[in-house]
């Protein structure tokens, strides 16, 4: 299906699954990150609240394909009604047999256990998330470690964010050829964005990869509010970048973004006016 990880790097989930799948070891671990510490990102929240039974039925179909039985929700502490919703839901799952012991009868146990972050925001940082996990000091490992390989407890490991895990479920229902249909070559299905700033609709709203900014912008968000121009919008937080008004109608994809110094990041789109000055705003 090509599906690729929706918290700004855009790796190819299957490939990080089936590279922790064939690592050497019995101990496995797949993860959430909720983190969510990229400013004006309120889609985790959104998904988490709205319908938390679709990001848990993707890891618990993520931990059967690895091999795992121990996974593990990474979650802001500063977000109680989050911890509330996630906490019920999986008391729901344990409820109905889809989590702990002998799952529906099929001979896989796996559980699930939920970590609070620190309130730093490094913590979202996938190899300094898994080092909280620990118990540690939230500090990133170099990147030549691959986390799939030797992530928590040095074992292999799965790290998806909470919109790649919603995606799995409908993928396995509806199959790949569904998925693909929508999107662009490299940006397969729908991707969520909050959008904030100085636009009239501000909220989360799901709209297909290939979707120009623009439309994004004024068809989803009902544009710049008091008939002002727009100057730029922001992608991505702190770690991203802006696309000028001459560049609007380029489409949500994410290679295309990047190409633009604007890397889509978790889905953040911050709406600046012409009143806006950009070095505040840095």
């Amino acid at each position: 299906a090509e599906l690729r990880g929706r918290g700004g790097g855009g790796f190819l989930a299957g490939l990080k699954w089936e590279t922790a799948r064939n690592a050497p070891g019995k101990e496995k671990y797949v993860i959430i990150n909720s983190h969510e510490g990229e400013l004006g990102a309120f889609m985790d929240r959104a998904l988490f609240t709205g319908n938390p039974h679709s990001v848990l039925e993707g890891l618990i179909i993520g931990a059967y394909a690895i091999g795992s039985h121990l996974g593990f929700i990474y979650t802001r502490h500063d977000t109680p009604q989050l911890k509330n919703n996630i906490d019920m839901a999986l008391a729901q799952a344990e409820e109905y047999g889809l989590l702990g012991e002998n799952i529906l009868g099929s001979g896989f146990d796996f559980h699930v256990e939920v970590h609070l972050d620190i309130g730093i925001f490094v913590s979202g940082e996938s190899s300094a998330l898994m080092r909280s996990i620990e118990g540690n000091p939230p500090e990133p490992r170099p990147k030549y470690i691959r986390t799939s390989v030797s992530g928590i407890w040095k074992k292999p490991s799965a790290l998806n964010n909470v919109e790649t895990w919603a995606n799995v479920p409908l993928i396995i229902d509806k199959g790949s050829e569904w998925y693909t249909s929508t999107g662009t070559e490299r940006s397969k299905g729908t991707k969520l964005v909050s959008l904030s700033g100085n636009i009239v609709n501000t909220g989360v709203a799901e709209v297909p990869f290939g979707t120009t900014v623009r439309e994004i912008v004024y068809d989803i968000g009902g544009g710049i509010p008091n008939g002002k121009k727009i100057k730029a919008v922001h992608f991505g937080g702190p770690m991203g970048g802006s696309i000028p008004e001459s560049l609007l109608d380029t489409p949500l994809d994410f290679d295309e973004l990047a190409k633009l110094g604007a890397p889509i990041g978790a889905g953040s789109m911050l709406v600046l006016d012409e009143d806006t000055s950009m070095v505040d705003i840095i």
